[in-house]
């Protein structure tokens, strides 16, 4: 009988031997099992249990009806809410991002190592392996909902494209899918990566944040795995590197394009094996670490140029997330300015927070800000320290004349409109035929993003924000072609 505090996992595999060496292995860890051998066995038992029925689905890739995507993709079409984890045969990388991309909470390749096997399983439900499943119920480690909302909140912007960021935030957090956070410096990759963790089910967990261009490259594995006591001159205790500290929680790997090549090569094991071996040690030690990193380099154009591993790059570029530069939404600079100076000025204890000047504002809106948002929150730093008034004037911004764009009227961002009148103005001519407008962006912005991805529909739909089937049906709905059928 099973037992009602218990988990109940789902194994979905279409060979008896290996499905009963995962039950075991669970059924001893304390969990309550049920097995199918096919997509539709599967399906049938979710329905039986109905919704919530159990926590967990393991599932292989290959079964005799189909894949294990089948059935992630029947799962999210019905609105079940499992997690989900699969199993793919070994050396097959693109199936285990299609996993992810597909909602998995995380992927294990073939032959399966029991012990990353119970790891990940108690990682999936929040749970340690050594933990009895029979022990009483605990009260959740708190999630510090503020903390939450200030990490999404300052995500400051109303443009299309950090609507674009935020909601991808908010999708990636709930799975173990590595995250790419590509931007310039200074857009906030840090910010974005910290919201995700933030979000996600590791809140409770440690956030350590590495920047890989600082650490000197003799120091490097030393920093990122540890080492043990005499394995080296001047090693006089133990001491846990970054992938430790971060044990149950983030780690977040910025400017990741500068890892040398002998460094990227032991980075890639690590996120293989989920094990790491500080120096000095004989044995690996399991690590349960969710990975997001950052640059501000094409890695794509590294990869071309030799200068960045290949499989690490699709390792790390499972989803991708792109911070724009300030100067590619300055509708957002008002409200930026404003949290920034209240920020500032909190911080500070000045209160209440200086206001800024219209025609300060409109200063601003003239630059193009090579540092982004970091250059704009130093620039209002130093502007509120020097102001010592009620606002902040243009003459406070200490921003030289040489610095606007000056290459004409059309190369100016538009001043913000502060009449009916001229937000008319501003406007283009309505169209007569406002859902054959909407088709026809819609389907140019569609036609963009499988030319970019090389009419890959899941990496084309994962830049906008849109699951598989949502791009499948918005391609058949506007008829938009794919040269090929790679999916």
């Amino acid at each position: 009988m099973s037992n009602p505090a218990n988990p109940r996992l789902l194994v979905v595999d279409d060979e008896p031997d290996l499905r009963t060496l995962y039950e075991l292995t669970l059924l001893r860890e304390g969990y309550d099992m049920a097995s199918a051998g096919s997509v539709e066995e599967a399906w049938a038992l979710l329905q039986e249990r109905g919704p919530g029925g159990f926590q967990l689905v393991i599932t292989d890739m290959r079964l005799p009806d189909g894949t294990g995507l089948d059935l992630l993709r029947r799962m999210d079409e019905a609105g079940r809410r499992e997690k989900t984890m699969v199993i793919t045969a070994y050396g097959s990388p693109e199936n285990a991002v299609e996993a992810l991309k597909a909602g998995a909470y995380d992927y294990l390749t073939k032959p399966v190592d029991l012990r990353q096997f119970r790891a990940v399983v108690a990682s999936a439900l929040g749970r340690t392996p050594a933990q009895p499943a029979v022990a009483p119920p605990r009260e959740p480690a708190p999630r510090v909902p503020t903390a939450q909302r200030t990490s999404l909140e300052r995500i400051v912007g109303e443009s299309l494209s950090m609507h674009q960021v935020r909601s991808l935030v908010e999708k990636v957090a709930r799975s173990m899918a590595p995250v790419l956070v590509q931007g310039e410096s200074g857009t906030g990759k840090e910010l974005v990566a910290r919201a995700i963790h933030d979000c996600s089910p590791r809140a409770a967990g440690p956030f350590v944040a590495v920047n890989c261009g600082a650490i000197p490259e003799s120091l490097l594995e030393a920093e990122f795995f540890g080492y043990r006591k005499g394995a080296f001159t001047g090693a006089t205790e133990d001491r846990e590197g970054f992938f430790q500290a971060s044990q149950g929680g983030t780690l977040f790997l910025d400017e990741i394009g500068d890892l040398p090549l002998a460094m990227q090569s032991k980075l890639l094991r690590v996120i293989q094996e989920r094990a790491v071996r500080p120096i000095g040690a004989v044995a690996e030690a399991p690590v349960n670490v969710r990975i997001v990193s950052a640059t501000h380099r094409d890695l794509g154009a590294e990869v071309q140029a030799a200068r960045f591993r290949q499989d690490l790059y699709y390792r790390l570029n499972v989803i991708r997330i792109t911070v724009p530069p300030l100067r590619e939404r300055v509708s957002d600079l008002p409200a930026l300015c404003g949290d920034i100076i209240e920020r500032i000025a909190r911080d500070a204890g000045v209160s209440p927070a200086p206001a800024l000047e219209s025609d300060a504002l409109q200063h601003l809106l003239r630059y193009s800000f090579p540092g982004n948002v970091r250059e704009l929150e130093n620039l209002l730093h130093r502007a509120l320290a020097l102001s010592g008034g009620p606002t902040i004037g243009r003459g406070d911004l200490g921003l030289p004349e040489e610095a606007m764009l000056e290459q004409g009227p059309d190369s100016r961002p538009a001043p913000l409109q502060t009449s009916a009148a001229a937000s008319a103005e501003a406007l283009p001519e309505l169209p007569s035929d406002l859902a054959a407008y909407l088709d026809a962006a819609e389907r140019e912005i569609l036609e963009r993003a499988l030319e970019r991805h090389r009419y890959n529909r899941t990496a084309a739909g994962a830049s906008l924000g849109l699951s598989l089937r949502q791009m499948r049906y918005r391609m058949a709905r506007l008829g938009v072609g794919v040269a090929d059928d790679n999916a």
